[in-house]
């Protein structure tokens, strides 16, 4: 193999095993498909198949003749290559498909199945492997559509915030996702943190809903619908005795009133897929434990029951409280956090997004009105985008993020204004500077507000420690303080 080739094919590893919403990634790409355009990738997805296709096309002819030739080293090398051209070919039928079974809980036939597993096994893949690959396959491009699609935004906290959902499902660097965790992420609990209306729900569901599920090649078709393996549940919602039954499930004649069986979130949960636990931050003390347990032992016992049943799927947290002062009033069990956080994600305020990217608010409300209206009516988003301009103040911090935004859409549609509530809409940042004024504030509550303020605006406590210049830690302190005070 020439060191050129060689060349190319190491650093296109580097892309079919990265993560697509990086900037290193997108350069990369730049860089092996020249014709590919600078400005948005995303416009283009299949450039670089078209660069890498005609290369591996040589090893492919004769039956893979060329490929049987090589050393396993070579083989080593070209591997990424033959995955990533296949991955392509399948990926209109990959999109059709997930189109199609959007709408439906029963998993649907896949009649390419058999012709892409045979490609793959073409290329000198074992059979077994090939049907996994091809299940991944179908992950990545699902991991992809929820991403992508269902989290607009161009702003760089928005791109971040992509790419730490990829990294979620699929670790930073999927050659060791393939190799090991393919099947082992049921291990990995998410905790995602945010204000009311960020979105926290969208990004569970991103997450719920591109689990790995297995291929059945007798059967043509998948072993369960991404439809159904994403469960979701607001556990402020419940007193203490109903969450209990919610989360787990009772028995006929464990209560007043359990007048038969009931299958708790925990039960109905796909083990290809997760439950999302939102407003995690109001749990009761008992339940937390009763939760800690789930997650070491991954069992549970229904209420009013004696067998331990087994929960195979992904937990995925939320909460718009402080935890940081949640635990040191002893409220949220130090323990139980610990088992929650393999991933701790930041869902971007809405104010942060537009600070960065004034542009997303149109971006937004398009994809609003057309959800809203079922189509892209440009005259209808027109209209909203005239009535929020003229209505809205500039730097306005939009204390309901997108809930808000969306609400104030829907109100410009009916009435053509949106005004009605901004004026009991008090900014924080206001506020800071009357009580700076009366003098009203220890040196502790400045730092905590002052804090707490970079925060709304700059959007991650790293950014924050280095503006404070203060210890990450401590800066997480006082914003966590400041937001339960």
């Amino acid at each position: 193999m020439a060191a050129l080739d060689r060349d190319f094919f190491a650093a296109l590893a580097n892309v079919v095993f990265g993560n697509p919403f990086t900037p290193k990634r997108d350069a990369l790409i730049v860089r092996l498909a020249p014709e590919a355009p600078k400005g948005d990738l995303i416009s283009d997805r299949e450039a670089l198949a078209r660069v890498v296709g005609p290369k591996i096309e040589p090893l492919l002819r004769d039956g893979g003749a060329a490929l049987r030739r090589m050393t396993p080293e070579e083989r080593r090398v070209v591997e990424p290559a033959l995955l990533y051209v296949g991955y392509h070919r399948a990926v209109p039928h990959l999109d059709a498909l997930i189109d199609k079974q959007a709408d439906n809980s029963t998993p649907l036939p896949v009649p390419f199945g058999d012709e892409v597993i045979a490609g793959l096994v073409g290329s000198g893949f074992p059979e077994e492997r090939a049907k996994r690959y091809f299940a991944l396959y179908y992950q990545l491009r699902r991991g992809f559509y929820f991403i992508h699609r269902s989290l607009a935004g161009r702003s760089e906290s928005m791109r971040r915030f992509r790419e730490a959902l990829w990294n979620n499902i699929f670790t930073h660097d999927m050659r060791g996702f393939e190799a090991a965790l393919w099947n082992r992420m049921e291990d990995f609990s998410t905790l995602l943190l945010g204000e009311t209306g960020t979105g926290k729900g969208n990004a569970a569901a991103a997450i719920g809903r591109s689990a790995f599920i297995p291929y059945l090649p007798a059967e043509r078709r998948f072993a369960a619908s991404f439809t159904d393996t994403f469960l979701a549940i607001n556990l402020s919602q419940f007193s203490e005795l109903l969450i209990e039954s919610e989360l787990f499930g009772h028995r006929k004649g464990a209560f007043t009133g359990a007048v038969e069986h009931h299958q708790g979130v925990f039960e109905r949960c796909s083990p290809h897929g997760a439950l999302f636990l939102d407003e995690i931050g109001e749990v009761p003390m008992p339940i937390q434990i009763k939760l800690l347990q789930v997650l070491q032992e991954r069992s549970f016992t229904p209420v009013g029951g004696r067998d331990k049943l087994r929960f195979s799927g992904r937990v995925i947290a939320a909460t718009n409280r402080g935890l940081g002062a949640l635990r040191r009033d002893g409220r949220f069990r130090d323990d139980f956090f610990y088992r929650l956080c393999s991933d701790v994600i930041e869902v971007p305020p809405l104010r942060v997004r537009l600070a960065e990217s004034p542009g997303e608010l149109e971006e937004l409300v398009r994809l609003l009105v057309g959800r809203i209206a079922g189509s892209q009516d440009t005259e209808l988003v027109v209209t909203v985008l005239e009535g929020l301009r003229r209505d809205v103040p500039d730097g306005y911090p939009w204390p309901g993020n997108v809930r808000e935004l969306e609400q104030a859409v829907r109100r410009v549609l009916l009435t053509g204004r949106y005004g009605a509530e901004l004026t009991a809409a008090i900014d924080p940042d206001d506020a800071l500077v009357e009580n700076l004024r009366a003098g009203e504030l220890t040196a502790a509550q400045l730092l905590a507000r002052y804090s707490a303020m970079l925060y709304r605006r700059l959007g991650s406590y790293a950014a924050v420690a280095k503006r404070t210049g203060l210890d990450p830690r401590t800066s997480r302190k006082y914003i966590d303080g400041a937001r339960s005070g």
